[in-house]
């Protein structure tokens, strides 16, 4: 299979789930809005030329309709993938009608991908100048001080994101005391973390804290395909976690470098907006279409591509699956 055509197809998926989520966004149901990803993301994916297995999801296989670990997607035909979903990156966003929300799909060769069921993961992640200046075993106060000497600028200049939560506070602080800019956020943890990587587009220089281990895959699939530099510790809320951990032959609290979570230096990270963000815009209905935004990051390709499109919505097959595409525009 060409590398155009893997990329496109992870895509056709986040629109086919962006899609069908915006629909549900603002009327307050977040597991209708899951629900409607899911089942469409999951439909899109079903008939791509690949041989895919899901290894970040969302439950187990009893627990369908999630996208579940283990799940086989694709028809077989092509690569052996590790797959890592997030139907809707910001379900509580979308559910309220709130900003930056979005489908994501990430993927790596057979075998690469970290695997685990502990929900929780301590991140650090920044863009190309952090590559062997930062490390999640220091304070992030000296973490900050290294970047800020890496890209030549002042402490004062970075921002860091960090999820708001009572569990973050502590960093929040840390920032703030040593001159550094805080960017909080209350959900879309993949959106931000490929903030911290995009050193063109910078909106934030690190992500920090504690946040969803899945989405922390997701976010090194990115952060490999743009040579950026990710770092993680899985995080235990309670023995049951714990557990989970032991099980898995995993410790908590032991330090993952991007080698841990994404083996291979072939990586793809796909995304499409569901609600108005700053990283994409959010899906629009016009006449029997829907309009989108994406964006392709690959290091297959060596591409960073932002794809506007018009989608037929009018039935047209028996899958379920929206229109096909209309000719988008590539930036």
């Amino acid at each position: 299979m060409e590398t155009h055509a893997l990329e496109y197809a992870f895509v056709r998926g986040t629109e086919a789930a962006a899609i069908a989520a915006g629909r549900l966004v603002g009327l307050g149901d977040k597991n209708a809005v899951d629900g409607a990803a899911v089942e469409a993301m999951r439909t899109a994916l079903a008939s791509a030329d690949l041989s895919g297995v899901v290894v970040i999801g969302e439950g187990e296989k009893d627990e369908a309709p999630m996208l579940y670990h283990g799940e086989e997607v694709g028809n077989g035909k092509g690569p052996s993938l590790d797959i890592a979903v997030d139907p809707i990156d910001g379900t509580t966003l979308a559910s309220k009608g709130g900003p930056g929300a979005i489908a994501v799909i990430a993927a790596a060769p057979r075998g690469a991908l970290f695997r685990t069921r502990v929900p929780y993961m301590e991140k650090l992640v920044t863009g190309p100048a952090g590559r062997g200046v930062v490390s999640i075993d220091v304070p992030l106060e000296e973490n900050l001080r290294a970047l800020a000497r890496a890209k030549g600028r002042e402490v004062a200049d970075l921002t860091v994101a960090l999820l708001e939560r009572p569990r973050n506070e502590d960093l929040m602080r840390a920032v703030r005391a040593v001159g550094a800019r805080v960017r909080v956020f209350g959900d879309g943890d993949v959106a931000n973390a490929v903030y911290a990587v995009l050193e063109d587009r910078a909106r934030v220089d690190m992500l920090a804290g504690i946040g969803g281990a899945p989405e922390g895959v997701i976010a090194a699939c990115a952060t490999r395909a743009l040579g950026g530099e990710m770092q993680g510790r899985l995080w235990a809320r309670d023995e049951r976690d714990e557990e989970i951990a032991r099980g898995e032959g995993l410790r908590i609290g032991r330090t993952l470098t991007l080698d841990d979570l994404c083996a291979s230096e072939l990586a793809i990270f796909t995304a499409t907006g569901v609600t108005d963000g700053e990283f994409l815009d959010g899906v629009r209905y016009r006449r029997g279409s829907a309009f989108t935004q994406s964006i392709i990051i690959s290091s297959y390709s060596h591409v960073i591509r932002t794809i506007d499109a018009r989608h037929d919505l009018r039935p047209r097959n028996a899958t379920g699956v929206p229109g096909a595409s209309s000719a988008p525009r590539h930036h």
